[in-house]
Order: structure tokens, then C-alpha cells, then sequence
């Protein structure tokens, strides 16, 4: 039985979970274990590890249930159009990088500077994209720089 102080079950206010449905949950796991340091909470149904300050939430798709009429939960389709991603923002871009290339994630590019911070993409084992970065100009009043952003 997990303890209740791991489960992402709030005394009062709320808190914020992240809910990713994946095609093979002890692949998805694993991955989010290794790679972001995570904690597995729950194992299974649904599968749930708790990274830093948050939790990622994780099950087979499926479709509509009584409280969620008309929807189907399905993994992503094509990785070329995303409507959402995971940001991820850590002290230090470079040796997560180092340490999650060493796990074997793949990142769409290295770290890039883009003034106000370090940025990369990477991929989870269903294509979710994940956004990490470090601040770094931004924490001298310093912005993105735009002029690379095609609009």
C-alpha cells in the first residue's frame, strides 16, 4: 500500500498532475524513473511517478467512461503538430543533458541559447514532447530572443 504523503492527493488548495495516456506503461515508467530522477508511486492502474515537485499519471487509452462522455484517450498521433507539451525546467541544462542522453533519450537537437534561456526538446517512448530548460537571461530581465522564431 503506497502512503498516503506520495499519493498527489492535496490536505487543501489543489495540485497540479500531468496525465499522459501510453501505449505500454512499464516502457513509460521506466522511462520517466531513469530519465527525470522520478519515483514510482503506484505501478500500475494507473501507473504513477512522482518527479520533483509534481507527478506524472499514466495509463492505457480507452474510450468515453460516464464521466467523460464523447472522448477517447489515444496516444499521439504524428510528432510534426503538438497542441501541448511537458515543461521541464531544471538548475542545470548541460548535465541533464549528459545524464538523460546517457539513459538513452533522444533530443530533437542539442541545448540551444536563446538569450533568456538554455532549451531543448526531447521525446518520451509514446512521442509526448518535453520541453526542458534553464533559465538563465531571463533571471537579468532578459527575453527570448525572437528573431530565430518563425511566427
Amino acid at each position: 500500500m503506497t502512503p498516503r504523503g506520495e499519493l498527489p492527493a492535496p490536505q487543501h488548495g489543489l495540485l497540479l498532475t500531468h496525465f499522459l495516456t501510453v501505449s505500454d506503461v512499464a516502457v513509460s515508467r521506466l522511462f520517466y524513473t531513469d530519465v527525470f530522477g522520478g519515483e514510482v508511486v503506484m505501478e500500475d492502474n494507473p501507473a504513477m511517478v512522482k518527479i520533483a515537485n509534481g507527478w506524472i499519471i499514466m495509463n492505457p487509452g480507452g474510450g468515453p467512461t460516464p464521466d467523460k462522455p464523447g472522448v477517447t484517450l489515444e496516444t499521439p498521433g504524428s510528432g510534426e503538430r503538438v497542441s501541448s507539451f511537458l515543461n521541464v525546467r531544471v538548475a542545470d541544462l548541460a548535465g541533464f543533458y549528459a545524464h538523460a542522453v546517457a539513459k538513452g533519450a533522444r533530443f530533437l537537437t542539442e541545448p540551444i541559447d536563446r538569450g533568456s534561456e538554455l532549451r531543448c526538446y526531447l521525446r518520451d517512448p509514446d512521442g509526448y514532447l518535453i520541453e526542458v530548460g534553464q533559465s538563465t537571461g531571463l533571471l537579468a530581465g532578459i527575453q527570448a530572443d525572437t528573431a530565430a522564431s518563425p511566427r
